[in-house]
């Protein structure tokens, strides 16, 4: 094994904080060419890349770092907790019936579409299916049904669960940037054509203006800085409530393991795994504080800590990779976009079927790929007013991300 340049952890961990100020400005940029940039490269996988590099030039060891452990087993916890601790439900279910099952149409898409894309082609690619067996690709491809119905967390919360490997896991994240930018794009271009799908939809636009009435406003309030007291507050509510988790899930897998090999035959022997108890346990403790006076913390950063968190274990993951064993695969993508006209065929017969306007199917099928980051964007292409509908709707895509993602990674088992 040879040496890293640096093998002091404490360097590594200063280093990935720099680039990751450096990664959060140049991406906030109004500069177009940095605009431009990230269009072509999400923030996200760029935090992947590095490390993999630094990684892949013997400059850093990911097999040799603690920071990975400290990562999954700390931050990742508390990251769900935080972020599931901010949803506004009863907001959630002031958007009306027409809003919120377009988007669940668009999450069951998501469900079921993955399993159905992969056994068709793994039953029209007979050389792909030998090779998706082989190297286990179901385990790649639940990670981006995390991705697409809870975002970063939750995605990252499957790949421990189901034991992604790290190659893979690279593949994966570039067929979900890229299907998913594609779509995101395509999204924006229907926007233009509302007027043509929302007769096709046979759509009564009145849900819109009814939805603008009764949202309640993103953010009314101006935020204030937070002081030492909030901050300690944010910290204790994530790693308490990891601290929670862990304590209960190792109890709960420790009674379920004597069944593993009686659950196995049906895909349920995850159940047994602690981590899995952890990743349940943390993101429904975050819910259940969602109702207290705690989801206001929201204001005062919880949000932005969770993301940090996020993006720190994915450059934790990035830097176990070496980039010299991977490979493309045009079957992945294959599965991938099969996948997404899936999902956006579940999104527009519920439509059609509700008479709901593309507004809904555009900005419900954008908060599960996209999330918090790209749905209000969708939304105010609309009209800005209606920037706060993505919000929301992105805030739910997360409570169901992980849940959603346990169903697919079942599905995908008794598939394969």
């Amino acid at each position: 094994m040879t040496n890293p340049f640096i093998t002091n952890d404490a360097i590594t961990l200063g280093l990935f904080l720099v680039v990751l100020v450096l990664i959060f400005s140049t991406s906030r940029s109004e500069n177009p060419g940095w605009q431009r940039f990230y269009n072509l490269v999400p923030a996200l996988l760029l935090c992947y890349i590095f490390p993999a590099t630094m990684n892949s030039l013997h400059l850093i060891s990911g097999e040799q770092s603690g920071l990975y452990k400290v990562a999954t087993t700390y931050l990742l916890p508390a990251a769900l907790v935080l972020l599931t601790s901010t949803a506004n439900l009863k907001a959630i279910a002031r958007l009306g019936r027409k809003a919120l099952l377009t988007f669940f149409a668009g999450t069951a898409g998501i469900i079921i579409g993955g399993p159905i894309a992969l056994w068709v082609v793994m039953t029209v690619l007979p050389g792909f299916r030998a090779e998706a067996i082989a190297h286990e690709y179901w385990r790649g491809l639940v990670t981006i049904s995390g991705s697409w119905i809870g975002g970063s967390s939750s995605q990252l919360a499957l790949k421990e669960i189901y034991g992604c490997p790290e190659g893979l896991f690279a593949v994966m994240l570039v067929v979900d940037a890229v299907v998913a930018n594609v779509w995101t794009a395509c999204l924006i271009y229907g926007a233009a054509q509302r007027t043509r799908i929302d007769a096709w939809l046979r759509a009564d636009n009145r849900a819109i203006d009814e939805v603008r009435e009764r949202i309640l406003l993103y953010r009314q309030e101006p935020d204030r800085p937070a002081n030492l007291l909030d901050l300690t507050t944010i910290l204790a509510l994530g790693f308490g409530g990891g601290a929670v988790a862990h304590a209960t899930a190792g109890w709960i897998s420790g009674g379920l393991a004597p069944y593993k090999t009686a659950l196995a035959p049906y895909g349920l022997d995850a159940f047994t795994s602690n981590f899995l108890w952890v990743v349940i346990l943390s993101t429904s403790l975050g819910i259940g504080l969602s109702f207290t006076r705690l989801r206001k913390l929201e204001k005062l950063g919880t949000t932005d800590l969770a993301t940090l968190f996020v993006y720190f274990l994915i450059m934790t993951i990035g830097m176990r990779l070496d980039l010299s064993n991977i490979s493309g695969n045009g079957g992945l993508f294959l599965v991938a976009v099969i996948w997404m006209l899936i999902h956006v065929l579940v999104m527009l017969l519920a439509a059609r079927w509700l008479r709901a306007p593309y507004f809904f199917v555009a900005v419900g099928s954008q908060a599960n790929i996209g999330g918090v980051s790209t749905a209000p964007a969708v939304a105010s292409v609309f009209h800005p007013a209606l920037a706060p509908v993505g919000v929301l709707l992105a805030v739910l895509s997360h409570i169901l991300g992980t849940y959603g993602g346990l169903i697919t990674g079942w599905l995908f088992r008794l598939i394969v």
